[in-house]
Formats: C-alpha cells, structure tokens, sequence
C-alpha cells in the first residue's frame, strides 16, 4: 500500500501512475516521482519475497531518488528480488474519486509488466473510490493497494 497527498493548487507536479502521465490539475507530492500505484506494487513485490520495505532500498533521504522515474525503481527491485523468484501476478488498485483513470489502466498493466519481465495479463490494475469517505474521498490526495504473487523460479 501507498499514499501520496495531492500538490497544492498551482505546484509543478505531474500527475504519474504506474508509469502513465496522466492529464490532472494536480501532481501527488513526494521525493521521487511520487507515482503511487508503482510504488504499492514495488512494495508488494518486495514484501511477497520477503525483503525490506521500498523506504529501505530507495529511501527518501537520498538524493539520487529525487524525482526518480518510479518503473526504474520497480525493474531494479525486480533485480534484488533475484531470479529465483518468478512473478506469477500482481493486482493492484488505485483508490481516489478523481481523476478517473479507465482510460489509462492498458498503458499502467503494460508499464507495470514490463518493468516486472512478465506478460500483462499477469498484471491487474483496478481503480476504485471511497464513496467521498476519508482523504481520498475529499481529493486531498490517492492511494494504491497491491499484492504479488511469486513463484520459485
């Protein structure tokens, strides 16, 4: 899981998910590119080996991650992961009321199965609202939730 809070109105920030610029007033704040959904699905994929956290390999008090393109960061913890593990699927979801991201899922699967070696239809990317409960209900900002499967390679 991810969350990252919306830029303040007027801020230079892209809006990226799962490696897709997308069209939006706003960009989400953080120290690398901030795209939400890969970084949740970084995490699970991390986590599903066993391994560290995504703060522990790409922390946000290196330089060398400002503004980093978040699908590099998700093929290099493919890398740590090893080849020992194969990545049998991957479902994620994006949780905000806006922007509506159908229109953009292929391209996210698409980025997201590359960065990972696998084929797209391992890859699932959903959005979902919180029906205007909590933060993403009022826009402040978007989460992501992810689970990965992996198998002994």
């Amino acid at each position: 899981m991810d969350v990252h809070a919306f830029a303040e109105a007027g801020a230079v920030r892209r809006l990226v998910l799962g490696g897709v610029q997308i069209p939006f007033e706003r960009g989400l704040l953080g120290h690398s590119d901030a795209d939400v959904l890969t970084h949740a699905v970084t995490d699970a994929l991390l986590g599903a080996a066993g391994l560290e956290d995504i703060g522990h390999y790409f922390p946000d008090t290196d330089e060398n991650f400002k503004d980093a393109d978040s699908l590099k960061l998700l093929c290099e913890a493919r890398v740590i992961v090893g080849e020992s593990w194969k990545v049998a699927n991957v479902d994620a979801v994006v949780i905000c009321e806006r922007p509506k991201i159908r229109d953009h899922r292929e391209a996210m699967r698409q980025n997201l199965a590359d960065a990972l070696s696998v084929e797209p239809s391992r890859v699932s990317v959903r959005g979902t609202t919180t029906e205007h409960l909590g933060f993403t209900g009022r826009a402040e900002g978007i989460a992501a939730q992810a689970v990965c499967l992996l198998e002994r390679g």
